[in-house]
Formats: structure tokens, sequence, C-alpha cells
């Protein structure tokens, strides 16, 4: 049993390393602004996701797929979850991959938008599963709306992510 925990936990930060390490580059490019790190030299995935400026930066640039494709892996969404909330086909999903293209502003804004809840999700609930379930599961706080439904629209990700802020205040409704 603590081989599995460890297994994942040793998943969890690889990942995390390289989320890490993909957006130092992005940040050390001289495509995305280096004005709103502060004036740090490396910047974590944690940082660009609590920073607006930093956002902003990296979506008016375009997320590249290599990106997008970490991001991807630690969330609870499969490829077919992903094409419908960029407003894709999966095909065109697909080709992104394939030609390791950048994404347009728009659809990086959306990536970031997911990257934030789920962030918040993994964070709460701790287990993408869980996370997954709650995701699909009509809420009564969100007026019995699914909130992977919400997500497709920037208002819709805000009421999820400040039901999640609440749930982990403890106010369930």
């Amino acid at each position: 049993m603590d081989r599995c925990l460890f297994g994942d936990l040793h998943y969890k930060m690889n990942i995390e390393q390289k989320l890490n390490k993909e957006i130092n580059t992005l940040f050390k490019s001289s495509a995305v602004s280096k004005k709103n790190n502060g004036g740090k030299k490396n910047v974590t995935y944690g940082e660009f996701l609590s920073n607006k400026m930093l956002m902003i930066d990296l979506i008016n640039v375009g997320i590249p797929y290599s990106l997008f494709d970490l991001i991807q892996s630690v969330s609870p969404f499969s490829e077919g979850d992903w094409a419908a909330l960029l407003d894709i086909s999966l095909k065109s999903l697909q080709r992104y991959k394939q030609g390791e293209k950048t994404f347009r502003p728009l659809q990086s804004e959306k990536i970031v938008e997911v990257a934030e809840v789920t962030r918040e999700g993994l964070e709460f609930f701790g287990d993408p599963e869980k996370f997954r379930r709650w995701l699909n599961t009509p809420s009564l706080a969100l007026g019995m709306a699914k909130p992977i439904d919400l997500l497709k629209s920037s208002y819709g990700k805000e009421l999820v992510l400040g039901q999640l802020v609440r749930m982990e205040h403890g106010i369930f409704v």
C-alpha cells in the first residue's frame, strides 16, 4: 500500500517539476513579458496560477501544446472533455498535438481557467477521481448544474471556483 502511495507521490512530484520547468522556459523566452514576474529568475507553476498578469502575458502569446499536455495530464478531464471545453473537435485537438502547435489566445485563456479550477479542485478533494465525480454531479449550490458544464464559460468557471473555495471553508450550500 505504501508503495502505491509513493508511486502516486513520485508521479505528482515529477509532473510538478515538469510544469515548473515548462513555465520557466516560457517565461525566459523573449515571447513572454518579463515585467510581471517581479524580477524573479524562476517562476513556478503555482506562482503562475496565482498571478493574473503572468496568466495574461502567456494567454496573449498562446499556450504551447507542450504545456497543455502537462496540464491535461494532471487534470481529471479526458481528451473529449478538453475538446468540448476548448470548443474544438477532437480531431483538431489531435492536430495540435501532432504539430506541437500553440493555442490561440481564446483557447489559451480557457486552458488557464481550467488549470485554475483543477488546481483548486485537486487541492480540496486530494484525488482526481473524487474531483471528477464532483464535476459530473449536479450541485444544489450551482442551481443543480453539473460543475463541468459550467466550465464552458468564464462566468461559470468563476461560479465553480467560488464553490470550491466555499467548500474548502466548510460551506457546502
